[in-house]
């Protein structure tokens, strides 16, 4: 089997390093599959496309000027394997296109028999769209890698957390005993840190959408892929630990701002009039009860002043965004 990865990195070189080295040693273990390795760097300044040159020649390496974000950048990976070409560019082309891609972080390492395991499930179930692993936490804890399609109850808890309901259904989760189980299982949507994905499912839903620059893309994709026929699955005898998130701490009012407008985006496209109308009041109350809470606790001298103003920013971004934007939640603004 040929299997295409793409890696998009941002500012993780040490991260970096460590995720391609434990590609290419479990691909090197793995019978049978070809491996072929796309690098988009985002425009560090950490020396990662320079050690990506140096200590893994084989990789191909697409050092961007720009911080593309995550959409745009697996796109510019996925092109380079022969995906999302027109006719006209398949006809000139010599490259032998994989048979499946691997969306990976650099803040990801595989587990020994990770590849097996994926690449197996994909070759023994033909129908399939796509997969993901089970995922673990740098310290080893268990991480939900699969999640039900978001509504209403899943924003609510996210902007008002109750403890009890975190790991439940009501808050798109899935049962851990389908992780312990072993056994493969369907899912709405699996989390964008590793994710399989078919060449033909690719064909059908198109490329990500590059009006997503990070969070939701991998969301909006495959609810797009599944609509097109083809469904995903979690692989939890695939292993992969996930360091999550190292690059979006390194800007968190830019990210804050970034997961708000995305999932407005996914809503916008996939939910109805009346149910878009309903996210952005909730949306803008919370970000209005936390502009305010942020105000009081920077009086009070309570936290860092610098990362209460960072909040203030963000939140006030978010609220302006909103009002501006009225017009595609419902007839009122928020």
């Amino acid at each position: 089997m040929r299997l295409g990865v793409v890696i998009v990195s941002y500012h993780v070189r040490d991260l970096l390093r460590a995720c391609l080295q434990s590609v290419y040693e479990d691909a090197a273990r793995t019978p049978g599959l070809h491996v072929d390795i796309v690098v988009v760097d985002n425009a560090s300044t950490d020396g990662s496309a320079e050690m990506v040159a140096e200590e893994f020649p084989l990789a191909r390496l697409v050092a961007s000027r720009e911080n593309l974000g995550f959409a745009r950048g697996n796109n510019v990976g996925l092109k380079l394997l022969g995906f999302g070409r027109s006719e006209l560019e398949e006809q000139g082309s010599k490259l032998e296109r994989p048979e499946a891609a691997l969306l990976l972080n650099p803040d990801t390492e595989l587990q020994p028999g990770a590849l097996a395991e994926l690449t197996g499930f994909m070759q023994s179930h033909p129908q399939a769209g796509g997969c993901c692993p089970r995922l673990n936490y740098g310290d080893g804890s268990f991480q939900h890698s699969a999640f039900h399609f978001p509504g209403l109850a899943q924003l609510a808890l996210d902007l008002h957390p109750i403890p009890r309901l975190m790991e439940t259904r009501i808050n798109g989760r899935y049962p851990r005993s389908l992780y312990d189980g072993g056994r493969p299982f369907p899912i709405d949507f699996a989390l964008g840190a590793a994710l399989m994905v078919r060449d033909k499912a690719i064909d059908a839903a198109g490329l990500l959408d590059e009006g997503y620059f990070m969070y939701a893309e991998e969301m909006d994709w495959q609810r797009r892929i599944q609509q097109a026929g083809w469904p995903i699955y979690c692989v939890p005898a695939a292993r992969v630990t996930h360091y999550e998130g190292q690059s979006a701490r390194q800007f968190r009012r830019a990210m804050t701002v970034a997961l708000w407008r995305s999932r407005l985006r996914y809503y916008d496209k996939h939910h109805p009039a009346w149910k878009r109308k309903a996210e952005r009041w909730l949306i803008a109350r919370a970000m209005r009860r936390r502009l305010a809470q942020a105000r009081a606790a920077l009086a009070a001298g309570q936290d860092d002043a610098g990362v209460l103003q960072d909040q203030m920013a963000a939140y006030a971004e978010i609220l302006t965004w909103l009002e501006e934007n009225a017009s595609a939640g419902g007839e009122q603004r928020p």
